[in-house]
């Protein structure tokens, strides 16, 4: 649903253009936005709308056959054109085009597919076999947020050899696992068929605005709202926490949950909902709320946790001393003594800044009542989460509300907390009717959560003969106004501030702290980005100090199978950091001497090399962490599964299947996907903390494994026999001997199912003591990357060649989809390292906030290691959020390598690294 347009007329005109080779006319204001009219007007919601400012190209269409971004342009100067939208492009069949991003796994989340598919196809139009620099060219102007690009290019420059069609890939019988098939819910992705949180809303939901605080801290009061709904005709009716009838409180971890729905009396950040209006859809498009009754008074803030910390500072929260949130400890052995006696030591300081998730999609959804249970349908990670928050909020019942996902158009963390969700809930509840709200790109940014700023230091010592003996890290983390996921932070980073590396001696504390900055949460990796760069970092100035290569001090100190981590835990089996490093050492060395013959010729610029590495627990720190997944085979011989983890592109639909389906014996292709709903699908848990396809998937290996057996002892057969289905019958082989069974001529249960099976799994973890020391997580992932790239001396700008990725991912389910989710967290990791920083006040919208274009993700080469883990499906680890974390301090030591200088404020912006080259030449 589109947002208000302040001074929009509402004269209305008819209008007569071609849609898709239909002739169309519509009857509305002339200036309404052409992305507008195809949404909702011709329900073309294959169109996106992640701006409205032409900044994310999502709402590119053709108009006589040149790509423009309907969010510019009006309905009026479309009038007697020929415009073609993604639905367009099929015409009964795929699209070459389309073909190739099914087949080259191009679409992940899919809400940038559409314009993307629509920029490409003019220039196939023009160029049918267009160079990668074209490529970058023409679709320069589309921001993808999870793919990196790279598949996307692939399939561009390759879509002339799909003009057969999509080559699908399905795996044989029994060999889904460790095959790419066409991802499930691909089809829809590139069709423009996926429904996202803002595609289906109904015809006569009520509009919502919200109704936010333009200060970082300010008292407000409200005057005459029934006066002012009056004055605003088509205004239905104003909200405020004086109408929410259950707890003002919701917070992902429930002993911390401190944030109302909607402010009461006060706002602790700029941004903060304090007030909902709702009314009839095309009065919302004209309304201008800078009339709203409400007074604020502005009252003192603090945005730094050194002012949040500084005597007689106020507290946000009043049972919040010190404005701290939480701490999180690990100790090991005595640090300070072997400090001491370290042949070598080292000693920085790192700052990062805000970054914001900046997904395609900002937040969206509706709701309404179906009887006395509240539905609420919208995007999200965290169903079962957000049902609990909801029914808190609205004072139901669990089992009163229910959640439906859409489709999500990525998530990277920040939408595992709820956000419209209550909102539209309370305006159903209160009016009987739907109600829908779409955040604008603004309202999304200024009000969800980001990536914690922290500030961190450390110090690191060896011995004579290069063996790290000591670590200790400090860090403080900026968790902003209310809690979200800063308590998992603050715990989180001490585990992993070690990086994969045996430390005997070890002290590591992570503090979240308040200030009345934008609320910090979940962000792929959960604070351990933050924390590798400054580990990482350090470890290449002690490598230098010893004399050792870079890459040969890592293998020296990196966990092998038998050692013990900084929390006592002692890895047995599948610790596979080593194979990585390994893997990359020819590259290494072909890098060095790739950037030293370069920088014997050049003198403006200079090329770098740098290496890092991760690990990454998955799934919950000592907590519980269970997923449960429900298959069954149905009357008409259908394989069913029931799979509640939400996919937010990485693909947890196909591989969860995959897992099934090879733990079942039947093929892939015979699987139909209940998606998440929390009134028929099990819960199976948020999509975060890199546990889906190793939890949820290990969930899937048990259910499969169990229906399968149930089967089998129907037909009194051994666990050798091998099954099948041809229609409604059953076949199960054994030896000489084959067995029919009519499934139709079979009872079904409630859920149509003649055979079930549903499963849980929870990793086994133990709680961390006093001094950390524990086992947090079952399976760890591993990985380490090299990133190659020049600077300019002069300008100091950064110009990335390659880099070059080996992670260790236990077993590659599906090897496509686990290279694309590299190549997207690598792109990530290039924003945070190089251009990323959430300014509040200053960059709130994504043409002041620069995220990653087609442009600025070089080549990746992507090499996979498989080190089996014996509790993982199939071996499988976790991968989504590991795939990040040592892209930034891989950047860094590059830098570092080429100019001499390590940047300490992170992004190293131009200004950055060019201050630090000057800084450097002052001291010569």
């Amino acid at each position: 649903m589109s947002m208000a347009q302040p001074g929009m007329s509402m004269e209305r005109a008819d209008i007569a253009f071609k849609i898709n080779g239909a002739a169309v006319s519509v009857c509305v204001p002339p200036v309404r936005r052409l992305s507008s009219v195809l949404r909702d007007e011709l329900h073309l919601t294959g169109t996106k709308v992640g701006c409205d400012a032409g900044d994310c190209g999502a709402c590119t269409v053709l108009v006589d056959g040149e790509p423009v971004c309907a969010c510019l342009m009006s309905v009026a100067s479309a009038a007697g054109t020929v415009v073609t939208t993604v639905e367009g492009l099929a015409n009964g069949r795929l699209s070459a085009l389309q073909a190739s991003f099914l087949d080259h796994g191009a679409a992940q989340c899919g809400i940038c597919t559409p314009g993307l598919l629509v920029a490409a196809t003019a220039l196939l139009d023009s160029k049918p076999n267009p160079t990668e620099a074209e490529t970058q060219d023409a679709l320069g102007g589309v921001l993808c947020r999870c793919t990196g690009y790279r598949k996307i290019i692939a399939a561009v420059m390759d879509a002339s050899r799909h003009a057969d069609g999509v080559d699908r890939r399905m795996p044989q019988s029994g060999h889904a696992v460790g095959s790419s098939p066409i991802r499930l819910d691909g089809l829809p992705k590139v069709t423009g068929g996926e429904k996202f949180g803002g595609d289906s809303f109904p015809a006569d939901a009520l509009a919502v605005l919200v109704v936010r605080s333009p200060h970082y801290h300010a008292r407000f009061a409200f005057g005459d709202l029934d006066a002012w709904i009056k004055a605003h005709p088509g205004a239905v009716g104003v909200y405020t926490a004086a109408d929410i009838p259950g707890k003002n409180s919701f917070g992902v971890i429930a002993p911390f949950a401190d944030q109302p729905a909607l402010a009461e009396g006060f706002s602790r950040f700029r941004g903060e909902a304090v007030a909902l209006v709702a009314g009839e859809r095309e009065a919302m498009l004209d309304l201008d709320l800078s009339d709203f009754p409400v007074r604020w008074t502005e009252l003192p803030h603090v945005l730094q946790p050194c002012e949040a910390q500084a005597g007689g500072a106020q507290l946000i929260h009043e049972n919040r001393p010190a404005n701290l949130l939480t701490t999180g400890f690990v100790e090991r052995g005595d640090p300070e003594a072997a400090l001491a006696g370290a042949a070598f030591t080292v000693s920085g300081a790192i700052d990062t800044s805000y970054v914001e998730h900046a997904y395609i999609e900002p937040e969206a959804g509706y709701a309404y009542m179906d009887g006395e249970t509240l539905v609420v349908v919208a995007c999200t990670q965290a169903p079962y989460m957000d049902r609990d928050d909801v029914a808190k909020v609205l004072g139901l019942a669990v089992d009163k509300v229910r959640i439906v996902p859409t489709a999500t158009g990525g998530g990277f963390g920040s939408k595992l907390d709820v956000s419209l969700q209550p909102l539209i809930g309370l305006v159903a509840m209160k009016t009987g009717r739907p109600a829908a709200l779409a955040y604008t790109r603004n309202e999304s940014m200024i009000s969800t959560t980001k990536r914690h700023p922290a500030e961190m230091k450390a110090t690191i010592g060896a011995d004579a003969d290069g063996r790290i003996i000591g670590m200790v890290f400090a860090g403080d983390f900026n968790t902003g106004a209310y809690a979200s996921w800063g308590p998992t932070v603050a715990n989180r980073v001490p585990v992993h501030a070690s990086g994969p590396y045996a430390t005997p001696n070890y002290r590591a504390e992570g503090r979240a702290i308040h200030t009345n900055g934008p609320i910090s949460g979940a962000f792929r990796g959960f604070g351990v980005p933050q924390a590798t760069i400054m580990q990482e970092t350090l470890y290449d100035e002690l490598a230098e100090k010893l004399g050792l290569d870079r890459l040969d001090f890592r293998l020296k100190n990196c966990l092998r199978n038998g050692s013990e981590t900084v929390t006592g835990q002692r890895l047995e089996s599948g610790v596979g950091i080593a194979e990585c490093l390994e893997a990359l050492r020819p590259h290494w060395m072909r890098a060095l001497v790739d950037a030293e013959l370069f920088n014997a010729g050049s003198s403006t610029k200079k090329r770098g090399v740098g290496v890092a590495s991760c690990w990454y627990g998955c799934g919950n720190t000592s907590l519980p962490n269970p997923s449960t997944i429900k298959v069954g085979i149905s009357a008409s011989g259908d394989v069913v599964l029931h799979q509640g983890a939400v996919d937010i592109g990485q693909g947890s639909n196909t591989v969860i299947a995959q897992i099934c389906a090879d733990a079942l014996g039947l093929p892939l292709e015979r699987f139909t996907l209940k998606s998440a709903d929390t009134a028929i699908t099990p819960d199976a848990g948020k999509t975060s903390a890199s546990r889906q396809t190793f939890v949820t998937g290990k969930a899937a290996e048990k259910a499969g494994r169990a229906l399968r057996e149930t089967m089998l002892r129907f037909a009194n057969v051994s666990e050798k026999a091998a099954i099948a289905l041809d229609g409604t019958s059953l076949i199960i082989r054994e030896g000489e001997a084959t067995r029919h069974i009519d499934l139709s001529a079979m009872k079904a249960d409630a859920d149509g199912f003649v055979f079930r099976a549903e499963e849980s799994y929870d990793p086994p973890t133990l709680p961390l003591d006093a001094k950390g020391q524990g086992k947090p997580y079952a399976v760890y992932g591993y990985g380490a990357q090299i990133a190659e790239l020049e600077v300019d001396l002069k300008l100091g700008t950064a110009k990335l060649i390659k880099i070059t990725a080996a992670h260790d991912v236990g077993k590659a389910i599906n090897p496509l989809l686990a290279e694309g989710q590299i190549e997207g967290g690598i792109a990530q990791g290039i924003g945070m390292a190089l251009m990323e920083e959430y300014i509040p006040g200053r960059t709130e919208n994504l043409h002041d906030y620069l995220i990653p274009t087609i442009g600025d993700v070089p080549p990746i080469e992507t090499i996979l290691i498989e080190v089996p883990d014996p509790e993982g499906p199939f071996g499988a680890k976790g991968l989504g959020e590991h795939v990040l974390i040592p892209t930034a301090p891989a950047i860094l030591n590059a830098i570092r390598h080429a100019t001499g200088v390590l940047v300490t404020k992170i992004p190293a912006t131009p200004s950055r690294i060019r201050a630090a080259i000057r800084e450097k030449e002052a001291r010569r």
